[in-house]
């Protein structure tokens, strides 16, 4: 499918701290994207630089083929681009809904019948100002104002940040339903569990580097944990096969992490005169700590 974003060897380095050490990333129209890392991984970094706010130190990136590194493409792709940052800044001191009309201003696709609709659904209270909000309260605004902009491409911080589980749904759903009417949607989350409720696709940086980067339903299908009982104590040279990840050894019992070649794995454990070998699927959630597991 055609990009929205297309980034190739980008670099951002601070002084003796490389930040973002060469990353290609490729978000196709209509997906959900997720962006996963821990803290310190690089994800911020690599968002301030697609939104123009950083420069980049050497490589190249486009957003709607627009430039991210060039200052006037730059102010171009931040008037196409709903971004809701961490922090979810606002104006403190306007109310609910003096901020709505405010936005509402400089966006000539806002769509009035979501915000209507969102007004309503999140429980928005019109006349309280911004800094009397709740932090849940304050999320909902900010995704309220991204959301109606009519925008095509969404970043997205921790979208569902002090959000009550029945939001949760709420927002999820929402953002499944702009991709359905054509928007795209890249957004860096923590809870990890809501990510596999609807991404289709799912990067993994760590340490500056982009570690993983396929469709969601691949990873859910090939990656496997297999598990068994060996006639003797063996160690992780004996399992040196493609397509596994990870070796723990425990005396007689193997376990491994395998990302594809699940069949010949097992085969290859059978041979080493395995026994009772289990082979089970992996949660998003684990194969991400396996994947940023002991990397330096």
């Amino acid at each position: 499918m055609p990009a929205i974003v297309e980034t190739v060897d980008l670099k951002k380095s601070y002084t003796a701290v490389e930040a973002v050490r060469g990353i290609n990333l490729y978000v196709p129209e209509h997906s959900i994207c997720a962006f996963l890392g821990q803290n310190g991984a690089g994800k911020s970094t690599t968002l301030r630089m697609l939104m123009g706010m950083i420069r980049p130190t050497s490589g190249t990136g486009r957003i709607f083929g627009l430039d991210i590194g060039s200052e006037r493409d730059s102010v171009r792709i931040r008037e196409r681009v709903a971004f809701v940052a961490e922090d979810k800044r606002l104006y403190e001191y306007m109310t609910v809904a003096q901020i709505v009309r405010f936005t509402r201003s400089f966006f000539p696709r806002w769509r009035e019948d979501l915000e209507r609709s969102l007004l309503e659904q999140f429980d928005l209270p019109l006349e309280r100002k911004i800094r009397k909000l709740s932090k849940g309260m304050r999320t909902k605004l900010a995704l309220l104002l991204a959301f109606a902009r009519g925008s095509d491409f969404l970043i997205l911080v921790e979208p569902t940040e002090g959000l009550d589980p029945v939001a949760i749904e709420q927002v999820l759903q929402i953002i499944v339903s702009l991709v359905a009417d054509g928007a795209a949607v890249f957004f860096s989350s923590h809870q990890i569990a809501e990510v596999e409720q609807i991404a289709d696709h799912v990067v993994m940086i760590d340490c500056g580097q982009i570690v993983m980067d396929a469709p969601m339903d691949k990873v859910k299908s090939e990656y496997r944990h297999v598990q068994a009982v060996l006639s003797g104590p063996s160690d992780a040279h004996d399992f040196q096969l493609a397509g596994i990840e990870r070796v723990y050894c425990d005396g007689r019992m193997v376990s491994l992490i395998a990302s594809r070649n699940v069949d010949a794995i097992v085969e290859h454990v059978r041979a080493k005169q395995g026994s009772n070998v289990e082979v089970a699927p992996l949660s998003l959630k684990e194969i991400f700590l396996e994947t940023v597991k002991g990397r330096p």
